[in-house]
């Protein structure tokens, strides 16, 4: 794609342990998120995609390598940058109930990056506006998150995520956590909400049919090295790499067709 990616990673690097016990969760991982697109990032348990994640977010720093904003080093150190990107790329965890503070009502769980990032104008207003747009009902913003059902609580985390009125979503595992039957829902109600405000997406599965849902173009990681990367039919169609083929493989067959979700 023409111009400059909206995010990405350059030969970004992580490895735990000492020298002698070395876990290496990424090795030289380059990712492009352009406006506007929906990028999936899919592997196994242990291929490196929560590590990405985080690195995506700034909640972990490389050990090699750069992740750029806009064209800006996230890992600049300069205040400024960071605030601009904290406002800028906003992350939906996996499990909804362990991301929000249990001591908080839903109403002040969604207004929290607003007062930390000193967002300006009527948190209250916008609150309720956000909750409207996760489908969530009027009250909503009184209960705690125990008080809720799961997608209940993954609604209010997107809601949250949503606050500073981010460029970019990240989401990991978003609802790999969540009842086979509310799953599509909250799918859907991601996309349709990265459709309706204009923002770029990028969707962390170790699911291809959820992959293939959502995205429009899918990397592949095994063992923290990306493997393949491409349009999502055309990966599905053609896969290139054994373990890309070995995920399509295990997506579920209904009555000779593939399962979206």
């Amino acid at each position: 794609m023409a111009g400059e990616p909206l995010l990405e990673t350059v030969a970004v690097s992580r490895t735990y342990g000492s020298r002698s016990r070395a876990v290496h969760a990424l090795s030289r991982v380059s990712l492009r998120l352009w406006e506007g697109e929906r990028l999936g990032v899919v592997g196994e348990s242990g291929s490196g995609k929560s590590t990405l994640a985080r690195i995506l977010v700034a909640l972990e720093r490389p050990d090699q390598g750069e992740v750029r904003f806009q064209g800006r080093s996230v890992l600049s150190g300069r205040r400024q940058d960071l605030v601009s990107f904290r406002k800028g790329v906003q992350i939906i965890f996996q499990d909804p109930f362990g991301s929000l503070d249990p001591r908080l009502r839903v109403g002040q769980s969604v207004a929290e990056p607003l007062r930390a990032l000193r967002v300006p104008g009527d948190h209250g207003r916008r609150v309720q506006q956000l909750l409207e747009a996760v489908g969530l009902p009027t009250g909503s913003e009184r209960l705690y998150p125990h008080q809720l059902s799961g997608g209940q609580r993954q609604r209010v985390a997107i809601a949250r995520a949503l606050a500073p009125e981010p460029t970019a979503l990240i989401a990991d595992e978003a609802v790999s956590a969540l009842d086979v039957s509310v799953r599509a829902q909250v799918l859907n109600l991601i996309a349709d909400l990265v459709d309706r405000l204009g923002l770029s997406l990028i969707f962390i599965s170790h699911d291809m049919a959820v992959i293939r849902h959502v995205c429009t173009r899918v990397l592949v990681l095994y063992r923290g090295e990306v493997v393949e990367e491409g349009p999502v039919d055309q990966i599905f169609e053609a896969p290139q790499h054994p373990y890309t083929a070995a995920l399509i493989r295990s997506v579920p067959v209904l009555g000779g067709r593939i399962q979206d979700i």
